[in-house]
């Protein structure tokens, strides 16, 4: 039996905001990769020494690195309760459907990957999200849990390596035969076809860093959004916000003084250079990153229901509306700007050029995401994976017939 969408409801302006602001630092993030991937990041860093260039790269390492994905995924667990919660009101819950739906985004993640950036999580999300799915009849004290021990675990280093010596799999193998010089030169100068072949080579030996880095944070910030999702805490934002304000400045407070002493002081110290000692510190670090970026989700709901400021926020929630279409968009444009196909500035913008360009990339999404939506109910890309969910076409014009949304 064919799932149809269920009753509208009103959306919550709040959490299209944290959407928004979300793909705003991904992008951030992102651009930094595309401008110059991993094989070749820290040379070609090292020779921005302008103060604008150092600022930059501060100011990417105190308030953009490794706290935006985290708040998207956290977004993503909640999204799937919500969807999922209010299927099971109406009696039709079903892991069928959500296995539809998360097939569906993994094969957008594959043409992501393909076509557009090596640098896909809608694949994770896809297998992740499965495996959420099948957590929302489980108790919240197990899911609290487990999100907890997915956080805090300090060994994925070593159980992948080891599964991966298993299997005999050696990611690093598939880049051996390129330096930082042949991918600027494929990028810049070689076929579409070329960049399609090294985008999946990138994306092979780039598998520890999602599955040993990411994919934990993910799971468990999937997990805390579905424990959330259950305790229907969107139905009562403001209240939340109100009663964790203590903890959360406080963790901001401690996580923060951690994050200083870190990237000043314990990086350039001879204990970071004791590899034991390195990943404990590496780990603090993480967990200290993960926490600001869930107290920059705070600090945008207390502005938005305890201060005159609301109306600067409003902006984000076009984008918001519209965070697959938008987040794909950005790896369009990211294709045109670096890439043969494009004006092939692969590796020539700094650190102060390329946070400008995303900031102006973004301002521009807000911009059309308004227009679009002014005519349109969905953004085109979540309306094509709403059509396929459904296995319907879908209304998605304004004008036309009111479409029940989820």
């Amino acid at each position: 039996m064919n799932k149809h969408p269920t009753k509208a409801k009103k959306r919550i302006d709040l959490l299209d905001i944290y959407r928004g602001f979300a793909i705003l630092g991904i992008f951030v993030v992102n651009i930094v990769i595309m401008n110059s991937t991993f094989l070749n990041q820290d040379e070609f860093a090292s020779q921005w020494t302008s103060d604008i260039d150092q600022i930059s790269k501060g100011v990417l390492q105190l308030f953009f690195y490794t706290k935006f994905f985290p708040v998207f995924s956290l977004l993503f667990g909640l999204g799937i309760s919500m969807q999922a919660l209010k299927m099971y009101d109406e009696n039709k819950l079903s892991f069928l459907f959500f296995g539809r739906r998360m097939l569906i985004l993994f094969i957008i993640g594959v043409f992501h990957i393909v076509f557009l950036w090596s640098g896909d999580v809608l694949n994770l999300y896809a297998f992740l999200g499965l495996f959420t799915t099948f957590m929302i009849k489980r108790s919240n004290k197990l899911i609290l849990a487990l999100s907890v021990i997915f956080m805090f675990f300090p060994f994925y280093n070593q159980v992948f390596e080891y599964i991966f010596d298993f299997l005999n799999f050696r990611p690093e193998t598939y880049l051996k035969n390129h330096t930082g010089e042949t991918v600027n030169q494929i990028i810049k100068n070689g076929t579409y076809l070329d960049g399609i072949k090294l985008r999946l080579l990138e994306y092979i030996s780039n598998i520890p860093i999602l599955f040993g880095f990411l994919a934990p944070i993910a799971i468990s910030m999937f997990l805390l959004g579905l424990y959330l999702g259950k305790n229907e805490i969107y139905s009562s934002l403001e209240l939340f916000i109100q009663r964790i304000k203590k903890p959360m400045l406080l963790l901001a407070l401690i996580t923060n003084i951690y994050r200083i002493v870190f990237l000043f002081v314990l990086v350039n110290n001879e204990i970071f250079k004791v590899e034991n000692y390195r990943e404990i510190l590496i780990k603090i670090m993480v967990l200290s990153d993960v926490a600001m970026g869930l107290f920059y989700l705070w600090v945008i709901g207390w502005i938005y229901y305890k201060t005159k400021w609301k109306n600067l926020l409003l902006p984000l929630k076009y984008v918001g509306r519209m965070a697959l279409t938008n987040y794909l968009m950005q790896s369009f444009i990211g294709l045109i700007l670096f890439s043969s196909i494009g004006f092939k500035l692969y590796e020539t913008l700094s650190p102060s050029k390329t946070f400008i360009t995303a900031i102006l990339v973004f301002i521009f999404q807000v911009i059309f995401s308004k227009v679009w939506l002014k005519y349109f109910r969905f953004g085109p890309l979540e309306w094509i994976w709403r059509c396929l969910t459904y296995k319907e076409l879908l209304p998605i014009s304004i004008k036309g017939t009111l479409t029940k949304t989820i």
